[in-house]
């Protein structure tokens, strides 16, 4: 996994005009338009959009890109709230990443689920008259490439309710979970198929942020739990109680008590723990 997530993170890099600038205003312009479309006609043309393998085999290849297009939801609230909030976190993804990067990850997305899509109608044939690949899982998937990057950012659940995003992202995999175990509860295996690959998409790309992040998290952790840093803490407690300061410099023996706005460092070459003023942390001698 983190040889295929490095290759296509250099693919993408060594392939900038492999992109198309502004995806996401494209695919937001065909959301609304087919939305519209559906409002007038009822129905009747989203009917010809839908990606169904036993038409496309009968010739109607079209629908190989218009499923793309077709919304999650064609509730008007639901539509613009989905739609506004897609086209954001899209926009900034795009930003972030480049539009190289962005075009691959959703590009890529796309050729899953077509392969997956048209994968179960040869398979087993009662899938052939039914729809067997949409776009819902892979914007979930976006939903996660946007907490992964902007864990700690606020939004405002139902309108009031202030959350970080990390925490509904964490609803998006229970709902994952949830769509896979039923899928499976029915037996309907092949379906399963469709949110799990939504994840490996997500999973290819982001594989060494978040191998890097649980290693930070677990280095994080021992260094917590270490005797050192107990140590250290201790000591720490016990001169702010002792004396009524933190932090001391080891050179001209200021203290935080004395100057409020001094910073205060330790040494990270000395071989104890040494405490300096900013005066100082650049400009002494190493204890060894």
């Amino acid at each position: 996994m983190r040889t295929l997530s490095r290759w296509l993170s250099r693919f993408s890099y060594n392939h900038p005009n492999l992109n198309i600038i502004g995806l996401i205003r494209y695919v937001v312009a065909g959301n609304l338009l087919v939305f519209m479309m559906d409002l007038f006609t009822h129905g009747a043309s989203t009917y010809w959009l839908y990606f169904i393998p036993e038409l496309i085999f009968r010739g109607q290849v079209w629908r190989l890109i218009t499923f793309i297009f077709v919304p999650m939801t064609f509730s008007p609230l639901g539509f613009i709230l989905s739609t506004v909030f897609f086209y954001y976190m899209g926009s900034r993804l795009e930003a972030v990443w480049g539009s190289a990067r962005f075009t691959v990850y959703y590009g890529l997305g796309v050729i899953l689920n077509i392969a997956v899509g048209l994968l179960l109608a040869l398979i087993d044939p009662a899938y052939r008259t039914s729809i067997t690949a949409d776009m819902q899982y892979l914007h979930l998937s976006l939903f996660f490439a946007y907490a992964t990057l902007y864990p700690d950012l606020t939004v405002l659940a139902m309108f009031f309710i202030p959350i970080r995003i990390k925490w509904l992202a964490l609803l998006d995999a229970a709902l994952f979970v949830y769509e896979i175990l039923a899928y499976l509860s029915y037996g309907q295996f092949a379906m399963a198929l469709l949110p799990v690959i939504a994840i490996f998409n997500y999973l290819i790309f982001f594989w060494d942020d978040l191998m890097d992040a649980m290693g930070r998290g677990k280095a994080r952790v021992v260094h917590q739990h270490s005797a050192q840093t107990i140590n250290f803490k201790k000591a720490q407690k016990e001169l702010q109680q002792r004396r009524g300061y933190l932090h001391k410099c080891a050179v001209c023996g200021v203290t935080d008590q004395d100057d409020p706005n001094m910073e205060f460092r330790y040494c990270s070459k000395c071989n104890g723990y040494y405490c300096y003023c900013a005066n100082h942390i650049n400009d002494h001698t190493h204890v060894q």
